[in-house]
């Protein structure tokens, strides 16, 4: 079935509203009864399901033994598909909003020594990560880099970690050196990064050398988000609705099964969150996500079925 079909959903309040940056919002949710948020892991992100008809996702920043509240950050873009933009302008202290989840595909695994890369905003899944890594005793350092100290959320809360903390503003530093921070690889190191695609793409040659699934990557976009999910027509049976779907060239299967009346979960709609993945049943899925591992992608268990497509004539889905 759809992994977010499962989520729990809840309808939470806004109870406190902070400027975090230059065009950068803090907000806090509780239940407004009271009642305890259930426990997340670092690098857990939550669904905010908008009154526009959107659903976004955003990472959880706060301390996961606090069950009373979570936090996010958002920060607006200037190509907002209109998910930053009502976040900024309609969500206010006082406010109700659905949110589902959460959920966590960016998790922190143990390691001897992290280093984490943020971009901008996307320090947020790693401030948890660090006081987790901080807590656990292990080595780690953070390379945090933006545009300018006052774009930079949260850096007060980094500066309690001395030079483990490397703050560089492109105004102050330029871009940041990834060559030397990344340097060889080092038995026992997990590597975690965060943020704009330009960043992630160097990051990811600069660890070239490093071991396989070392490097762990959370995306605001998808690497090729501008591309359709094209390939070969297929059909795509949904076992627990009993509906069988052609699935066209230049169409999703995502879109295909929703057009058949079959309800899915939804958001980034392109392979970065996990909100539509789907347990496959049989046949052979072209993975094209961000967010499966290769030994996830080789089971073949599981897609996102916003962008991914099929190996063979036939699908069969626990939808």
């Amino acid at each position: 079935m759809s992994a977010s079909s499962s989520l729990p959903e809840h309808l939470l309040a806004v109870t406190e509203r902070l400027d975090a940056a230059d065009g950068v919002v803090s907000l806090t949710l509780r239940h407004p009864d009271g009642k305890p948020l259930p426990h997340w892991e670092p690098g857990a992100h939550i669904e905010l399901m908008l009154d526009n008809g959107l659903a976004r996702t955003y990472s959880l920043c706060g301390d996961p033994a606090d069950l009373d509240r979570w936090h996010i950050a958002v920060l607006r873009t200037g190509d907002s598909r209109g998910g930053s933009a009502y976040v900024h302008d309609s969500l206010h202290p006082g406010t109700e909003i659905r949110v589902r989840g959460p959920r966590n595909a960016f998790a922190l695994h143990p390691a001897e020594r992290y280093l984490f890369v943020a971009g901008g905003i996307g320090i947020t899944p790693l401030l948890p990560m660090i006081a987790a890594a901080e807590s656990a005793g292990a080595d780690w350092r953070l390379l945090y880099g933006g545009r300018s100290r006052a774009s930079m959320a949260f850096v007060d809360r980094l500066q309690p970690y001395g030079a483990r903390a490397l703050i560089c503003p492109q105004d102050e530093h330029g871009l940041l050196d990834l060559g030397t921070f990344l340097g060889r690889p080092v038995p026992g190191t997990l590597v975690y990064c965060c943020g704009p695609e330009p960043l992630l793409a160097a990051a990811e040659r600069h660890s070239g050398g490093w071991p396989a699934g070392t490097q762990r990557t959370e995306r605001f976009r998808s690497a090729g988000s501008d591309a359709a999910p094209e390939g070969p027509a297929f059909d795509v049976v949904c076992d627990a609705s009993a509906v069988t779907v052609r699935v066209e060239p230049h169409q999703s299967v995502l879109a295909a099964v929703r057009a058949a009346g079959v309800d899915v979960m939804s958001s980034c709609n392109e392979g970065i969150c996990g909100t539509c993945e789907t347990d496959v049943l049989a046949g052979e899925p072209d993975h094209r996500d961000t967010v499966l591992g290769a030994a996830e992608r080789a089971a073949g268990e599981t897609m996102m079925i916003c962008v991914s497509r099929s190996r063979g004539p036939r699908l069969v889905l626990d939808l």
